[in-house]
């Protein structure tokens, strides 16, 4: 019997102090499912563990620390006994012009983002893949859908951890495990208030481009249209569902702004598809 199917699954979520991991973390506890929550600061988890003190578990984790990913991916198997669903949900925004971010921040933006969400990937496999079951949940964004100026280095972080998960999909199949991309619009979290690292040097040339993007950005925070407590459902029914999807886009500005994507790619590709399709050998070669 496959216990991931049951009201007893064990998940394990990253940066759960706030936001999505938040959220989702309580929606799974108050079904009655296990969860391993984890942080860089275990005091913002506190409260979770008390309100749910027989199926809440909380341990430290900085993803960009290889060995603690390593360790902990392990005790999370350990504390319940098996690990059905792992959820990459930590990470923060890096925002302005790509020549106004330091090779630093860009750096530390991928170590988090993607690099931070491989190692847990890569230390959970083995025990899902022994499990013969389990279900990858990597959070993205709508940057991934089309990225905006000022998102360059937070948008490729996303749009690599999508490349990696389409392809994770794929060789993860037979094994009985799932992969989920989730795609979320503006939802009102402190993404933008808390975790949003700014450009250490400006560059005027920019100011109508990734510096106008900004003070979008800041006129937004707090007055985001997605609830992250529907996001969290969402989510869980998408896991639950016998179908479910490789991507799950959320809120209506998401699914807008992918529409109107799919859209404009369609319309490219057919106005230079004479020219795309010229370059193969001619059948007399």
């Amino acid at each position: 019997m496959n216990d991931s199917t049951t009201t007893t699954r064990v998940w394990l979520i990253t940066g759960c102090s706030s936001g999505f991991g938040r959220a989702l973390a309580t929606a799974a506890l108050s079904r009655g499912e296990r969860v391993v929550a984890t942080a860089r600061r275990v005091a913002a988890l506190h409260s979770l563990a008390a309100r749910f003190p027989e199926t809440c578990r909380v341990l430290a984790l900085d993803v960009t620390n290889c060995a603690q990913v390593r360790t902990v991916v392990s005790q999370a198997a350990s504390l319940f006994g098996r690990l059905d669903i792992v959820v990459n949900n930590a990470g923060y925004g890096a925002v302005g012009a790509f020549e106004e971010l330091s090779e630093e921040q860009i750096a530390r933006n991928f170590d988090t983002n993607f690099f931070g969400a491989l190692e847990v990937i890569r230390a959970a496999l083995p025990i899902l893949r022994a499990q013969g079951s389990g279900h990858l949940v990597n959070i993205s964004a709508a940057a991934a859908i089309s990225n905006y100026a000022g998102f360059s280095i937070y948008g490729a972080t996303k749009w690599a951890l999508e490349g990696v998960s389409e392809s994770l999909a794929a060789e993860l199949k037979p094994h009985g495990i799932k992969v989920t991309i989730v795609q979320p619009g503006p939802f009102r979290t402190d993404f933008i208030g808390r975790s949003l690292e700014h450009a250490k040097s400006h560059i005027a040339d920019y100011d109508r481009t990734s510096g106008k993007f900004l003070s979008f950005l800041k006129t937004m925070d707090g007055k985001q249209p997605g609830d992250p407590d529907k996001a969290a459902e969402a989510i869980i029914a998408a896991i639950e569902s016998e179908t479910p999807p490789l991507r799950l886009v959320l809120g209506k500005y998401a699914n807008d702004k992918l529409r109107r994507k799919l859209a404009d790619a369609e319309r490219e590709r057919a106005a230079w598809e004479h020219v795309g399709l010229a370059t193969e050998f001619t059948s007399a070669s």
